[in-house]
Formats: C-alpha cells, structure tokens, sequence
C-alpha cells in the first residue's frame, strides 16, 4: 500500500475527516489506496498552530474526539487508511483536474473548500489538491517509520 506522511496537526485532522484535501507543490498520478502516516518529529511551528482556535476547536473537542491536547496525539505511525481519489491543480477559482488543458475549458472544476479546512491546507494557485476519500481511522496506530514522498507501506492482515 503506499503511504504519505503527514505532520501532525494535519495526520490526525485527515484522519478524523477534517481535512479531506491535503495541498501538496507537487502532482501525483497515483490513485488508489493510501495510509496516512503521522510524522515522528513534531516541528515547533505546527505544536503552534495547535493552539490556534481553528486547529483547537477541531483537534480537540472531547466530544468529537479522544484527543485533549497536542500531546496526545500519535507520533511514528500509521493514523488511517483513505482513498486517494483524485490530485488537482489549484486555481485562481478553484479546483481542476490535472488531465484538462489550458485552451479548452477544465473537464472537471470544483469551487476551493470552505471554512475551515481552507485554514488546513496552502491553496496558492499552482500547487496541488489531493482528494481523499473513504477516510478510515485506525483504532490505534501503528507504529511506522515514514518518508518523503509517496513510499510503500507493509499493511498487517488486520486492515488489508
């Protein structure tokens, strides 16, 4: 299975279906199952922006979620399983799909997220959307050592 590792905050907002697009510089043609893996190092800037109120109020709602604080959240492992469905070019307006040209009109256009999963996500135009779907959290992680890129993954029996 191939895999994408993720800094926290964002690993656990995917995994719990707040944030369904990650923005990445770079496209993939890639389609297809993917573990979403939450970084061992916790950067200080992102243990910052778990304190601002967007990232908070989702994260952690003890109601919605198990996590109290940013200490709680999993580090080194494998957070969900999802489907990469589709990878957009970010645009002025919006979302195109990658196979659509310049000269003819987009064959497929989506307006940009709303409030707040823009806040997750770097929508310069020029970058590009990552569409997840079927977003499956794991009941615990698993520990993993992750990597650059989009790397190969052994899933255990247990949730292949």
């Amino acid at each position: 299975m191939k895999a994408l590792t993720l800094y926290q905050p964002w690993a656990s907002l995917v995994s719990i279906g707040a944030k369904r697009i990650e923005t990445r510089s770079w496209a993939t043609r890639y389609r297809g199952p993917l573990a979403i893996h939450a970084a061992k190092v916790f950067p200080k800037w992102a243990r910052e922006l778990c304190s601002r109120i967007t990232f908070s109020e989702v994260l952690f709602s003890p109601e919605k979620h198990c996590y109290t604080s940013s200490l709680d959240l999993p580090f080194g492992a494998i957070v969900a399983t999802c489907i990469l469905a589709e990878c957009c070019r970010i645009g002025e307006d919006g979302l195109y799909r990658l196979d659509s040209n310049q000269i003819d009109p987009p064959k497929w256009f989506a307006p940009l997220p709303g409030y707040p999963e823009i806040c997750f996500g770097d929508y310069t135009p020029g970058r590009f959307a990552w569409l997840f779907k079927d977003m499956q959290p794991l009941p615990e992680p698993i520990p993993a050592s992750g990597h650059q890129g989009l790397w190969s993954w052994e899933s255990p029996e247990v949730i292949a």
